[in-house]
């Protein structure tokens, strides 16, 4: 895929590893955002996909945007306000709405801190485990920006509307203990257990038909938006898809004749 980001399958479940530990895994240049973008593509047209992990090398998750480049006013700093607005949306803007459009369930194994569009990208995923290492911070603010990459959509998603104003606001660093209990992450394990931990999630996940699950995660996505009606319909449609799936008949079967034993 490329040096920064590592694409590995084991069966059903890829594993992507944003792999730059010297610089904390900082997402910030246009190859870092292609690479992410380009494996969410991948994944989406790769129907063997049926669970993907994304984690980070070293001792970071994500350091979200390099610092240094803008105070340099170089990199996604640079130019006038027109051109950086512009850097955005054909720039990182482009992972949330690729990580939106993948119909595979996706786990974040935060391995450790998640800082900034780190936190934002972590958000970008269905579920989150956390190491107990991990720490999370919103933190635009605190070097007087906003959240770019959509994590004022993203955030209080994941956490309700008071505690994303709480996070975005202070842009205060929070322990794992803490993310634990605002609902960031949804468990917290030893550093050590961590991608195990992540590996046998997918693995629960991939046992299931691959139809069913991308069909899920797409009515789960979209019943954040739509009105309940509209969502009847659309599940009402994809369940009768479900019914005419082999892997429906296989499933069946299987169930049938575990209740025979």
């Amino acid at each position: 895929m490329s040096d920064f980001l590592l694409y590995e399958q084991t069966g059903a479940i890829v594993t992507l590893t944003l792999n730059d530990p010297t610089s904390r895994n900082a997402l910030s240049t246009p190859a870092q955002w292609a690479a992410l973008v380009d494996a969410a593509e991948r994944i989406q047209a790769d129907v063997s996909v049926k669970c993907v992990i994304l984690t980070g090398a070293g001792s970071a998750f994500c350091a979200g945007g390099n610092v240094k480049d803008m105070q340099a006013k170089t990199g996604i700093a640079a130019g006038d306000a027109y051109r950086i607005s512009e850097g955005y949306r054909n720039g990182i803007q482009r992972i949330p709405l690729a990580f939106q459009r993948l119909d595979v369930p996706t786990i974040a194994a935060v391995n450790g801190p998640a800082v900034g569009a780190g936190c934002d990208l972590a958000c970008m995923c269905d579920i989150r485990i956390a190491s107990e290492s991990a720490r999370f911070a919103e933190s635009f603010v605190k070097l007087g920006i906003i959240p770019g990459d959509g994590g004022a959509w993203l955030l209080p998603r994941v956490v309700g509307m008071s505690m994303a104003a709480e996070l975005t606001f202070t842009g205060d660093m929070i322990d794992a203990a803490q993310a634990l209990a605002c609902g960031l992450v949804s468990r917290v394990v030893p550093a050590g257990e961590l991608l195990a931990s992540a590996r046998a999630l997918a693995e629960r996940i991939a046992a299931n038909p691959a139809p069913a699950l991308r069909m899920s995660k797409r009515l789960l996505r979209e019943g954040q938006h739509t009105r309940l009606d509209s969502l009847l319909e659309m599940a009402a449609a994809f369940q009768a898809m479900g019914h005419h799936t082999p892997e429906h008949t296989v499933a069946l079967d299987a169930f049938v004749q575990s209740m025979r034993r």
